[in-house]
C-alpha cells in the first residue's frame, strides 16, 4: 500500500491524481502533516509525501530503522515537476516509484541511488540472496574499476559491467556453501530442488535438521533452495509443510503416478507401499530434471528409532531467459514501461542495427549487443534462441509488436521447453497510423502484408480477395518498394470491385517519428508511386467516411453523420 500525504491544496490535487489512477495500490492520510507521515510509515509499504524535501527529512529521521525494512519516500514539489526518491530507492522500491509517479504526473524522476543513476542494477536487487560486501564491489563497478564475474553456474543476470578476467573485485554466481571474502560478493542462484519424503506425524525439526544437515554436508548452500518437493499426499504433512515455512521456500507437489515414472537410484518398497511411488525424496526432486547432487538420505534420530524423513538434492538445469520485445512506432512516448524494463533486465540484445539505435540508451553498461541488418531475420532469431539456452538473459526487439510481422514467430518456432520466453506487446504500426487518420479500425479489421518474400503472391492475393468480399477494412503493411511495385495497384483493384471510388483511404509514413505525414485520399485518387515500405496503407469499408478530415469506421452498419442526419 502506498501512503499519500499532501499539506496544500497543490499538493491535494495531485495526491488525489494518484489516489484516481491507483484506487487499489494508495491509501489518502488526512490530518496534521507530522501524524500522517508518521501513520502512513508505519502502515505502508511506500509513501509519496507531497511536501518539501527537508520537511519529510525531519519527519522520517526518527522513524528509519534498516534500509532492508524501511518503505521507501517519494517527494513531490508543489509545483509536480519533480519526484524525488529520498529514502529506501532498492529495498524500499522508491526509485521505480518515483519512475512511475514522474510518468502520472508529467513529473521528473529524481533517482539519487548511484547504481540506478547510471544505469547499473544493484547487486542487491537482482532478486538473489546475496552475501558480502556489496558497498565495496558497488562502488568499484560505479568506479570502473575492475570487476571479476566468476560465474560457477549459468543463470539468467542483468549486464552487470563485471567481465570474466581477473579483478582486484569480485562477484560470484554459486550455490555451494562458500563465505564472501574481502571485496567479494557473493550471489545465490536458486538453483537447488529439496525433494522430501516424511512418514506421518514427523517432527518438523527432524525434517529440517536432515535438510540443513544434507545441505551442510554436501557444500551446498540453503540460500539456494528454490523449492521443496514432495508427493501430492504429503501436500500437508506438517513437518514437511513447517520445514518449508521456516526455510522461506514453496512446497512443490506431485501426483504418485508422474513419480514413479522418474528413474531414480534408490527406489523402495515401502514407500510404493505407502503412497504409490518407489520413489518420493529422489523422484520429487528428479521430476523436473537436473543433477541429482545428493541421493536420498535417511534422517537420523537420537532416540534410536526408525527414521521419519528423507531427502535428496538435485541441481535443476538453468533455464535462460528470452523477452520478445515490441519497441512500438518509433517515438520513444509509444514504447511501454513493460519493454524499458526487460530492455534493462537483459545482459544480451539481439536486433536489428536501426532498431538497436532507437534504444541504446536504454540498456544497462556492459549489455553485449548483437546487431543485424535487414533481411535476417531468422538468423537474429536463431541467434537469441542460442544465447538463452546458453542461460543468459536476452532480449530481442522487433519494431511495433513483436508478434506482428515481427520477431516473435521466427522465435517461438525456433525456441523449445528449455528456455523461458516472456513476449511483451507494443504499439503496432496499424494502430499508431489508425490514431493518426482517426478512427478507421472501429468495425472489422485485417492487415494484410503485400511482400511476396515468404509468402507467395497467390495466397496474398486470396486473402485480399476474400478481405475485399468481406467488406473488410484493410491495413497494407510492406505495401510498395522499389523491387515489389505492383503488389498495390493489384490490391487496389481488387478492393475497387467491391468498393466506390469515393472510399476513404489513409496513408500513414513513419507513424509517430519526427519525419511522420499523414493523409486521407479516396481509392480512386491514390497514387500508388507515393507509398514505400515505410508507409502504410488503410482502405476503409463501405461504411467508412471522411469526417471533418478524419477517417471514421462506424463500430455498427447502421449510421450515418451528423450532417446527414441533418439532411
Amino acid at each position: 500500500m502506498i501512503g499519500l500525504i499532501s499539506a496544500t491544496s497543490a499538493g491535494a490535487a495531485a495526491r488525489d491524481r494518484l489516489a484516481a489512477a491507483w484506487p487499489e495500490r494508495t491509501r489518502v492520510y488526512e490530518g496534521p502533516v507530522g501524524d500522517a507521515v508518521r501513520a502512513a510509515f508505519a502502515e505502508c509499504g511506500q509513501l509519496v509525501c507531497f511536501l518539501a524535501t527537508g520537511a519529510v527529512v525531519r519527519l522520517v529521521a526518527p522513524l528509519l530503522g534498516d534500509k532492508t525494512s524501511d518503505p521507501g519516500v517519494v517527494c513531490v514539489d508543489e509545483g509536480g515537476r519533480f519526484a524525488v526518491s529520498l529514502v529506501g530507492g532498492h529495498g524500499g522500491g522508491a526509485n521505480e516509484l518515483a519512475r512511475e509517479v514522474g510518468e502520472l504526473l508529467g513529473a521528473e524522476p529524481v533517482v539519487t541511488t548511484a547504481t540506478d543513476a547510471v544505469g547499473l542494477p544493484g547487486l542487491d536487487m537482482l532478486g538473489f540472496p546475496v552475501e558480502g560486501d556489496v558497498a565495496a564491489v558497488s562502488r568499484a563497478l560505479l568506479d570502473g574499476e575492475p570487476v571479476a564475474l566468476k560465474a560457477e553456474l549459468t543463470w539468467p543476470l542483468p549486464a552487470l559491467k563485471a567481465t570474466g578476467e581477473e579483478g582486484e573485485y569480485l562477484v560470484r554466481l554459486t550455490d555451494r556453501l562458500v563465505e564472501a571474502g574481502e571485496r567479494e560478493v557473493v550471489l545465490r542462484p536458486p538453483s537447488l530442488v529439496v525433494g522430501v519424503g516424511a512418514s506421518k506425524g514427523a517432527p518438523v525439526d527432524e525434517v529440517l535438521g536432515l535438510i540443513e544437515n544434507v545441505l551442510r554436508d554436501a557444500g551446498l548452500s540453503a540460500a539456494s533452495v528454490a523449492e521443496l518437493a514432495t508427493v501430492d499426499a504429503k501436500s500437508e504433512e506438517p513437518g514437511i509443510v513447517g520445514a518449508a515455512q521456516r526455510l522461506g521456500v514453496p512446497l512443490v507437489t506431485y501426483s504418485a503416478e508422474e513419480l514413479a515414472s522418474v528413474e531414480v537410484p534408490n527406489p523402495s518398497d515401502a514407500p510404493l507401499a505407502a503412497v504409490g511411488t518407489p520413489s518420493v525424496a529422489e523422484a520429487a526432486a528428479l521430476v523436473r530434471g537436473g543433477e541429482l547432487l545428493v541421493p536420498k538420505r535417511k534422517s537420523e534420530r537420537a532416540d534410536g528409532l526408525p527414521a521419519m524423513a528423507t531427502c535428496a538434492v538435485v541441481r535443476r538445469p538453468a533455464r535462460g531467459r528470452l523477452a520478445v520485445v515490441g519497441l512500438g512506432p518509433g517515438a520513444r512516448d509509444l514504447l511501454t514501461p513493460r519493454a524499458k524494463a526487460e530492455l534493462r533486465r537483459a545482459s544480451v540484445l539481439v536486433g536489428l542495427d536501426q532498431y538497436v539505435d532507437q534504444i541504446r540508451d536504454l540498456l544497462r553498461p556492459g549489455t553485449r549487443i548483437l546487431e543485424s541488418g535487414l533481411g535476417a531475420e531468422e538468423e537474429r532469431a536463431r541467434t537469441a534462441v542460442a544465447e538463452a539456452r546458453k542461460g543468459q538473459a536476452v532480449a530481442l526487439i522487433g519494431s511495433g509488436d513483436a508478434g506482428v510481422y515481427a520477431m516473435a514467430s521466427p522465435a517461438l518456432a525456433e525456441a523449445s521447453d528449455d528456455i523461458d520466453v516472456i513476449g511483451v506487446p507494443g504499439v503496432t504500426a496499424a494502430l499508431a497510423a489508425a490514431a493518426i487518420l482517426g478512427a478507421p479500425l472501429g468495425h472489422d479489421h485485417v492487415s494484410i502484408s503485400l511482400s511476396d518474400l515468404h509468402t507467395p503472391w497467390e495466397v496474398i492475393e486470396r486473402r485480399v480477395r476474400a478481405a475485399a468480399e468481406a467488406d473488410i477494412v484493410v491495413t497494407f503493411y510492406n505495401p510498395r518498394s522499389r523491387g515489389r511495385d505492383w503488389q498495390l495497384p493489384k490490391a487496389l483493384a481488387i478492393l475497387a470491385e467491391h468498393r466506390e471510388p469515393t472510399t476513404p483511404v489513409g496513408v500513414v509514413r513513419n507513424a509517430s517519428r519526427p519525419d511522420e505525414s499523414g493523409r486521407l485520399t479516396s481509392l480512386g485518387s491514390l497514387d500508388p508511386a507515393t507509398v514505400d515500405m515505410m508507409t502504410v496503407v488503410t482502405v476503409g469499408n463501405t461504411a467508412t467516411r471522411d469526417i471533418a478530415g478524419r477517417m471514421v469506421t462506424p463500430r455498427g452498419y447502421r449510421w450515418q453523420t451528423a450532417e446527414e442526419g441533418a439532411r
